[in-house]
């Protein structure tokens, strides 16, 4: 018997490209459209982030508190995990309070930028090139401001909670 003329029903996905073959649930996720996917962070976005909202803050804030104010359904336990990385930086204080801890900023900005290089600089081996390099970039403004602070700082001293051992 002859079946041209007639068709047959083919099953879905047979005779398809490999990603119309399979469910959206699961296709790959390269296959997915890019608005499926949610937007990855790039580095230290999410740290600065939380520094900012504990910086929001009217005086020290719980975990909680900067989850809802960041939103973006964050898990609790990613926001302790940041805020934990920031203390062990320095740039939150935390204080029991009974079960738990609140959170507060340990310095400005200004201070938080100033802990940053020095991390780098203590992270290098040769210090004194390091410092001539980022001296010999400096703006003629900037390098006088710099000037300015260092024979202020040599007049009155290292302040009290400054280490001034060369490290």
């Amino acid at each position: 018997m002859d079946n041209a003329g007639q068709h047959e029903e083919v099953p879905p996905g047979v005779g398809a490209r490999p990603e119309e073959a399979l469910p959206e649930k699961s296709r790959p996720e390269e296959a997915r459209p890019e608005e499926a996917r949610p937007r990855r962070r790039g580095q230290g976005e999410l740290e600065a982030q939380v520094l900012a909202a504990v910086r929001a803050g009217a005086g020290p804030v719980t975990a909680g508190w900067v989850r809802d104010r960041l939103g973006g359904g964050l898990a609790y336990t990613t926001v302790i995990t940041i805020l934990s990385r920031l203390h062990a930086k320095n740039a939150v204080t935390r204080t029991r309070e009974g079960r738990s801890y609140t959170w507060a900023n340990a310095s400005d900005e200004a201070g938080l930028a100033a802990l940053r290089m020095r991390r780098v600089l203590d992270a290098e081996r040769d210090r004194e090139a390091v410092l001539a390099r980022f001296v010999s970039a400096l703006t003629p403004g900037d390098e006088e401001r710099l000037r300015a602070l260092l024979s202020r700082a040599a007049r009155t001293g290292p302040d009290a909670g400054d280490a001034s051992e060369d490290r």
